[in-house]
């Protein structure tokens, strides 16, 4: 998968979110608009009014009235109540207010970073007419924290993605070559801990250091915190006893039986070719990725399926 497809893929769910927010508030702000126009001219009953609105505004953070050049003509309505501080602000320069429909219809703004909380938001804008004649806009501003829709979780595709790395990294590349490591001298006893430690001691992500000999592992027992195994660690059978036992997920998309050919492949990536080699690899049983970086400073992202499919030949070719 090409940065370019992850960015299509981003922005098709983005505004897939876009689109079930935008639909849950055209209606309550579409009426909120008709009800703060019979009282457009007169503050105190506009800033009633929109005390009033905000409650059916769904998570909405601000309520507020602007006229035709985006001045505020109205206090903050809040859930707390009032504020009167942005009474008369022009409002004409932020992001919400430079790509207003052409049509009278609301406008759902991209996401931004508020000026008062530092934080990721949204502006929906509403333009006011009365008797058809257009008076100005009703904004709302949504804390993207609060939105319900934020909280689901994006996936990533497991197609394969190659990213290119530091170019004075890639320019020099074929001035190096492989420097055995600590860890190199005692992959014979390391891989077999590290297959261990997958299957039988709940390790679900580990990322291993090939060129400064160590790794670092998460456990399902502990998923918050690494741990960080030198090479010394990784060779000694009885680390395995450091950590209970666990059972190998049943929802782990790369099978338990496979674990040992995915680190054996890693082990030929690293000594397969002595100036294109393996500087790190990572597993993670759960989204069935692996990530391989080179020493040309490239790194792959794949599922564990292709990376067996693959054979040295393309390897060499590909990190070059």
């Amino acid at each position: 998968m090409s940065s370019q497809d992850q960015q299509t893929n981003l922005k098709q769910r983005i505004l897939q979110q876009r689109t079930m927010l935008t639909n849950m508030l055209l209606d309550p702000m579409h009426r909120a608009a008709n009800r703060c126009a019979t009282v457009w001219k007169d503050k105190t009953l506009l800033d009633a009014e929109l005390m009033h609105t905000i409650r059916q505004i769904p998570y909405s953070t601000y309520l507020y009235a602007m006229d035709l050049d985006s001045r505020q003509i109205s206090a903050n309505a809040s859930h707390d109540g009032l504020i009167e501080a942005d009474f008369g602000r022009d409002r004409a320069d932020r992001p919400y207010m430079q790509k207003l429909s052409s049509k009278r219809e609301m406008t759902l703004s991209d996401a931004y970073i508020s000026l008062r909380a530092n934080r990721p938001s949204l502006t929906a804008v509403e333009p006011v007419f009365l008797h058809d004649k257009h008076i100005g806009y009703l904004g709302a501003d949504f804390d993207l924290r609060d939105l319900p829709i934020t909280k689901v979780f994006y996936s990533e595709p497991g197609r394969w993605r190659q990213i290119k790395g530091d170019p004075a990294i890639r320019g020099q590349v074929f001035q190096q070559s492989r420097m055995p490591s600590q860890l190199d001298a005692k992959l014979d006893q390391v891989l077999p801990v590290l297959e261990e430690l997958v299957t039988q001691n709940g390790a679900f992500h580990l990322k291993i250091h090939f060129s400064s000999s160590r790794a670092t592992v998460w456990f399902m027992d502990d998923p918050y915190r690494y741990r960080i195994l030198d090479h010394e660690a990784l060779a000694d059978p009885d680390i395995c006893m450091l950590y209970p036992p666990h059972a190998y997920p049943d929802d782990a998309l790369i099978p338990k039986n496979k674990i040992a050919s995915l680190l054996n492949g890693m082990r030929q990536l690293r000594v397969a070719d002595e100036t294109l080699y393996l500087r790190s690899a990572s597993i993670n049983i759960f989204n069935g990725m692996l990530s391989l970086t080179f020493s040309c400073d490239g790194s792959h992202y794949m599922s564990w399926q292709e990376f067996l499919d693959k054979d040295m030949s393309f390897w060499v070719g590909c990190a070059a």
